[in-house]
């Protein structure tokens, strides 16, 4: 295995930039996560998902199950998810300790916000924002340090709602306000939580539960609007959550009670991606875009897989009226027919800069309108995650896991029962060039790319499908060689392949990458 990973992960230089491309902390228009029930899916799987979009930490580590013998605390941190490394501490502060009973801990994936355990208890995120007099920096907890404890000591979503919330009453919520769309392999949930004011170290929080047979959307705004907490089946909150609203004259407590409309500040219930992303799914509703909300769930028109799912997490919505690149159009002419066509300019893409945008609007105003596209250069890293009750937790629950912009890279596949990632997973990349790092494989390709998108999209395509498909062909074969192993190794071995099949999984994916950027390079060797 030590031979896998050296070859995969090379060592190189690292070139200091001291983050000179950084983007705010607090992006109001970062992250997006669209969840499936599992009669809405094309075979019994529950999804959620999650693009970190912004200056997020980009290594990825697993950590290990932990058994304490005797009751103790544990530490409470801030700022992990800005860390350089696995083993990296920068910024990161301590903000206090918790209560840990005797037992043994949970594996779970750990990523800059943790996102899925051995137990198949799997997690999306999307900062909301919210009221700014709801923050309370007293409270302990910030929400990723919320997930690791709840992935950590939890196999369901439910339980791990309640144990959240119960951490947020007794320490205090410190962040600002947050989704989490928690799902386990029989449900999944859309979370909200904000913090209760300065005047009150704990938090106020809700959670709905998507019905098996309808699909969610969280795109950074609040959402959840009325509740009926006597359907405990659907539907948790804080004990609190009608008097914090009505104590800091959020409601007036004649008028309907929503959730979003006390608590988010005044947008609207959603943006442009979860109004594209849910007509997508189900047209016929006709969702107006002028309405004041949209259902927080809908019925999909058909069954959704997987990999629909991947592909909506790299939407542009090219060809739709928020296509920021349907007016940068010139004329073509074919060479041996003499017609004229008008096409997008190859130098168009969806992801242009602001000085780009300026420029076109200078020369000829209103070519280019700004819409937040779901797929964004500035991604940190994006989870698609499928959990099967009817398989082995080891290997019923996968995480496609992608780095940098989830419209141009590839997805690489981590199962439930994967023990450790490749050496250069545990690297951050944000923080300068480093060949080192997991997200520094893909930018180059990447990068290159989007300086002449029309010549080069459907290479990348191409590529990006060739994994997909790979990938999910694959999945069969790999439940099944698991089993075997299970049978005949035992346990440790079963694990040990699945682990191995992650790993030569990305050597494939960072090769091909590497080599799209030399043929880009090659492409545009006299100019772009």
């Amino acid at each position: 295995m030590k031979k896998i990973l050296s070859l995969i992960c090379v060592a190189a230089l690292s070139v200091s930039w001291a983050g000179a491309q950084a983007l705010p902390e607090l992006d109001p228009f970062s992250c997006t996560s669209i969840m499936v029930g599992k009669k809405a899916s094309d075979d019994g799987a529950v999804i959620t998902s999650h693009t970190c979009d912004g200056n997020y930490r980009t290594w990825v580590g697993i950590v290990p199950s932990i058994t304490y013998q005797n009751d103790t605390t544990v530490n409470v941190f801030q700022n992990r998810l800005h860390t350089e490394s696995v083993k990296g501490s920068y910024r990161m502060t301590l903000k206090g300790a918790i209560f840990q009973p005797a037992g043994t801990t949970f594996r779970f994936v750990d990523t800059a916000y943790p996102c899925l355990n051995e137990k198949q208890l799997a997690m999306g995120e999307t900062t909301i924002t919210g009221r700014r007099d709801l923050v309370n920096p007293d409270g302990m907890f910030m929400i990723e340090e919320l997930e690791k404890i709840a992935l950590q000591r939890c196999s369901t979503a439910r339980d791990a709602i309640r144990l959240m919330g119960e951490l947020i009453e007794e320490y205090g919520y410190g962040d600002w306000g947050e989704c989490l769309t928690i799902a386990d392999k029989n449900e999944v949930w859309h979370f909200e939580v904000f913090g209760e004011g300065k005047d009150n170290i704990g938090g106020v929080w809700a959670a709905v539960r998507v019905p098996d047979d309808h699909v969610g959307v969280s795109a950074n705004i609040p959402r959840i609007s009325t509740l009926d907490l006597k359907d405990t089946d659907n539907y948790m909150a804080s004990d609190n959550v009608y008097d914090v609203a009505r104590k800091l004259g959020y409601w007036d407590g004649k008028e309907p009670f929503r959730f979003w409309k006390a608590y988010g500040g005044g947008r609207k219930a959603f943006s442009v991606r979860e109004y594209y992303i849910l007509n997508k799914l189900a047209p016929s509703l006709g969702l107006e875009y002028d309405s004041e909300e949209l259902p927080l769930t809908v019925k999909p028109e058909h069954a959704v897989s997987t990999e629909e799912v991947m592909a909506l997490l790299t939407e542009t919505y090219e060809g739709s009226e928020f296509d920021v690149t349907r007016n940068l159009k010139i004329e073509v002419k074919d060479r041996k027919t003499g017609a004229v066509d008008t096409v997008i300019s190859p130098v168009a893409n969806p992801w242009m800069t602001r000085d780009t945008r300026n420029l076109f609007n200078a020369l000829k105003p209103g070519s280019v309108d700004s819409y937040r596209l779901v797929a964004v250069p500035q991604c940190s890293y994006s989870t698609v995650i499928e959990l099967h009750s009817d398989l082995p937790d080891a290997v019923g629950g996968v995480l496609w896991i992608s780095f940098d912009n989830p419209g141009q890279s590839p997805r690489i596949p981590i199962y439930c029962g994967t023990t450790s990632l490749p050496e250069c997973f545990s690297i951050c990349g944000q923080y300068g060039y480093d060949e080192n790092s997991i997200i520094w494989k893909f930018r180059p390709a990447n990068k290159l790319a989007t300086v002449r998108w029309g010549a080069t999209k459907d290479v990348i395509f191409d590529a990006v499908d060739h994994f997909k498909a790979k990938g999910v062909r694959e999945e069969a074969f790999v439940r099944e060689q698991y089993s075997k192993i299970l049978a005949e190794e035992g346990e440790e071995a079963a694990l040990e392949y699945l682990t191995g099949y992650t790993a030569d999984f990305a050597g494939a994916a960072i090769l091909k990458w590497e080599e799209l950027a030399l043929q880009f390079w090659a492409m545009f060797a006299r100019g772009f």
